[in-house]
């Protein structure tokens, strides 16, 4: 008997703003140091918000962002800021 699997893309179960608040702070929380983690993340949450929009919204190019939000992207922290901005977000910073 073989075993039926499906590809699963967090994309498909980010429909909501507070999916994707709960999702980024799930990252921020595993990340570590790892920059191109939450960078990958945060490329996930626009790709599901619609990344055309998202770049509109913060003022890049799609091209621009689907670099700096890439795997081998290093955005900057205004690009992360604007992405954050443009899709109704805002970074919160708590004690450890």
């Amino acid at each position: 008997m073989t075993i039926k699997t499906t590809p699963w893309d967090v994309q498909d179960h980010l429909r909501t703003p507070e999916d994707c608040a709960l999702y980024l702070e799930a990252v921020l929380e595993e990340a570590g140091d790892d920059p191109a983690f939450i960078a990958k993340a945060l490329g996930d949450v626009a790709r599901a918000r619609g990344m055309a929009q998202t770049a509109r919204e913060a003022g890049l190019s799609r091209e621009g962002l689907y670099k700096a939000l890439s795997p081998d992207g290093n955005p900057s922290f205004a690009t992360v800021l604007k992405v954050l901005g443009a899709l109704g977000m805002r970074l919160h910073v708590t004690p450890a």
